[in-house]
């Protein structure tokens, strides 16, 4: 049935990882030593902004960082654009197209599709250091106070995939410093085979080793929480047959949490929708429980468990409420997620365009004020730059390439719309506007 099992990260992204590794890549693959010797403390520049100290009050994007092209350099290919091995009209995984208007000519990648009035089609590359950048500009100027940034288990094995995840983590790291913001480390488990949680503890030690990560003092943008750096780990307890058990993800957390030398963290978890009952997405294993209760931060995903504005609502009155009080009674805060709509039917065409409408941000916003009156003192926007299943928020254009592959738009809406959406959002969770039952009118 659809979406019973949904979820933005899932064995897809690692089938799509491990498929194309190298689609019209020409680019060298890095040794290891040279993917090492690059990571390294930040030593940028830091602007004041947001206070990092606390994820209370706090709306953060996901950012998946996920996107290549064949020309960036970085040997990756078409990587989440391609299907089949190849990007071209008929073949394609996202559903929204990236409004590139704003970006330089260095920026953008000439693709095979058309827009309507015959010129090339561009996308961009999240391995571009100006465009990452960019991005963290627009979170600035449009209020969102920062990122969850991705980070794919099964993505840092290989030198050329390792190198890629380590560059977006440190544009990011720039980007959060430099404009502001805040970000966090999020390791998403998807993909990952048994014993693979010790791959995600070595990856880890490497980080802290090397980066510093959430140890720097100079990075004045890493978020903290409770005193603590803010580690998130993504995919624990959902019951669709991953290799990886409870008790891995029960030593990853004791480990985030306890080892003398790389411990003393913040730890959220991305849980199914039905972690508090275990039953439908999650596993009926008590030993979840014990797993969060090791933890401190609970985040259900809940991208496609409802699909109206009412329903919504319904999800906020009969399940994160419920939720919210079972988090305070143990101690525990509750990071809701919102999404503004959905659509994988690139990807899955077996599946409808436009699955989840967006309804010109009206579904968004109602998730917003309900998450609100049910007692959310934080949010988890999906996603920043998710186009492979329509939840981005970050700029789209109404005007995608036509032919044999079919898109979705933002309605007519202006491209930034849902980044400013979410800029409200972000001061209706704090109290500095009102809640409405009908989203903000936008100043022109």
């Amino acid at each position: 049935m659809p979406f019973v099992r949904l979820m933005s990260l899932t064995l897809i992204v690692a089938t799509s990882l491990v498929a194309f590794p190298s689609l019209n890549a020409s680019a060298a693959e890095p040794s290891r030593e040279e993917v090492l010797a690059a990571m390294t403390p930040y030593a940028g520049q830091h602007a004041a902004g947001v206070d990092r100290a606390t994820l209370t009050g706090k709306l953060m994007a996901g950012y998946q960082g996920w996107f290549t092209t064949a020309d960036d350099g970085t040997g990756q290919g078409w990587r989440h654009y391609a299907k089949q091995g190849k990007f071209e009209p008929g073949y394609c995984t996202i559903d929204l197209w990236p409004d590139v208007a704003e970006l330089d000519a260095d920026e953008k990648s000439a693709t095979p599709f058309r827009h309507a009035d015959g010129s090339t089609a561009y996308v961009f590359s999240s391995s571009r250091q100006k465009t990452v950048l960019r991005h963290f500009r627009w979170m600035r100027e449009y209020g969102l106070d920062g990122v969850f940034v991705q980070r794919f288990a099964v993505a840092t094995v290989r030198p050329g995939d390792l190198r890629h995840c380590n560059s977006v983590l440190m544009n990011c790291r720039q980007g959060a410093n430099e404009n502001g913001r805040c970000y966090a480390l999020m390791y998403d488990l998807s993909g990952l085979k048994a014993d693979g949680i010790e791959q995600v503890i070595a990856d880890f030690k490497l980080l802290v080793d090397r980066m510093k990560l959430g140890r720097d003092a100079n990075d004045h943008a890493y978020l903290q929480h409770n005193g603590k750096p803010v580690v998130a780990v993504w995919g624990v307890g959902f019951n669709d047959k991953r290799a990886y058990t409870l008790a891995e993800c029960d030593r990853l957390v004791t480990f985030l949490k306890d080892d003398p030398q790389y411990g003393g963290n913040c730890v959220m978890l991305g849980v199914p929708t039905y972690w508090r009952s275990l039953e439908r997405d999650a596993m009926p294993d008590p030993l979840l429980h014990q797993i969060i209760l090791k933890a401190d931060i609970v985040s259900p995903w809940t991208v496609g468990r409802y699909h109206s504005p009412e329903s919504a609502e319904r999800h906020a009155t009969q399940v994160a409420a419920p939720d919210i009080t079972w988090c305070r009674e143990h101690h525990k805060d509750y990071l809701p997620v919102a999404f503004p709509g959905f659509s994988w039917h690139n990807m899955r065409p077996e599946s409808k365009p436009n699955a989840i409408p967006r309804l010109k941000g009206d579904f968004l916003w109602r998730q917003f004020t309900a998450y609100k009156q049910a007692g959310a003192t934080m949010i988890y926007q999906a996603m920043f730059d998710e186009i492979d299943e329509g939840t981005a928020i970050f700029k789209c254009t109404n005007d995608p390439p036509v032919g044999a592959s079919s898109f979705i738009t933002l309605e007519g809406l202006p491209t930034d719309h849902y980044l400013w959406l979410v800029g409200r959002g972000a001061k209706l969770l704090r109290g500095e506007i009102e809640a409405t039952p009908t989203q903000p009118t936008r100043s022109k």
